[in-house]
């Protein structure tokens, strides 16, 4: 009789280590949420937006076609204006009268920055993106602020140039070089980025905009209509320091006796914006969106 030997075969050996639950990623880590990051992106959706190149077109358009146009009409009649007329007429701030319809073109272009978003929602993302929130609105105030004094600026010296041109048939025409000009045509590119940044204030803490566009309308024209019936000694103290009237102290030439100085005037306008500024601060921290 034959024996057959069964060999045993060895079971396999355990595996020695156990794969980790929760294995470290090998991508990079995502980087945070930046001022930078937020100026880029506030950047991005306010190009994008065709309401921006509308309104700053019309700004411009303003700011040069009825400095031209007012400049056009002056020479046509100066020979029958009042000699007390002629004797206060200033070349470089009537070639900028302009302003007077561009702030409030570049108002709403303020406003519409930030109540745009809450109109459409978008600005539920803005803020889920940067939970903090404030970079948010200190971004749209940089971007806006930004290309609203280049614009300006740029519309300012055309519409200077361009009056000048206009006013030199009569030899009433002045240069930059003459004391004072070039104050009066960069201070009024600096007033109206001023009045943009006040209406993106104003703009968040109403966060609606026919309301926002109505608080800057109110602010720069109703308010100094308003002071038209005080008593002449209130109004004489009050009027310098509203909003409107202490900017524009930056851009004009010959001072009235109750006027603030020129960069005391600025001062007090950026006071305004500043405290507009921090007002919407604290509204966006506190409001849900």
């Amino acid at each position: 009789m034959t024996t057959t030997a069964t060999t045993a075969t060895p079971a396999a050996p355990a595996a020695a280590t156990a794969t980790p639950a929760f294995a470290p990623s090998s991508r990079p880590a995502r980087p945070g949420v930046t001022l930078a990051r937020a100026v880029h992106a506030e950047w991005i959706k306010f190009r994008s937006l065709r309401s921006t190149y509308w309104t700053l077109g019309i700004t411009v358009a303003l700011t040069i076609g009825f400095g031209a146009l007012l400049c056009w009409g002056t020479v046509s009649r100066w020979d029958h204006l009042p000699a007390d007329e002629r004797m206060h007429f200033g070349a470089a701030e009537h070639s900028l009268l302009g302003y007077h319809f561009a702030q409030l073109a570049i108002g709403v272009l303020g406003v519409l920055i930030i109540t745009g978003e809450y109109s459409t929602g978008m600005i539920r993302a803005s803020l889920s993106a940067v939970p903090k929130r404030l970079p948010v609105l200190w971004a749209k105030a940089a971007v806006f602020g930004a290309v609203a004094w280049a614009v300006s600026t740029v519309a300012c010296l055309i519409a200077f140039f361009v009056g000048q041109s206009i006013l030199a048939s009569k030899h009433l025409d002045t240069t930059l070089g003459a004391p004072g000009v070039t104050r009066v045509v960069f201070g009024m590119g600096l007033y109206l980025t001023a009045v943009g940044l006040l209406a993106v204030g104003l703009g968040t803490l109403i966060r609606n905009t026919a309301g926002g566009i109505a608080s800057v309308f109110g602010v720069l024209m109703l308010l100094p209509l308003l002071t038209e019936a005080l008593p002449s000694s209130w109004r004489d103290t009050i009027s310098p320091y509203l909003p409107g009237n202490a900017g524009q102290a930056l851009a004009t030439l010959q001072q009235g006796p109750h006027d603030l100085a020129p960069w005391t005037g600025f001062g007090v306008m950026c006071l305004y914006v500043l405290a507009a500024l921090i007002g919407a601060a604290v509204v966006l921290k506190r409001r849900d969106a």
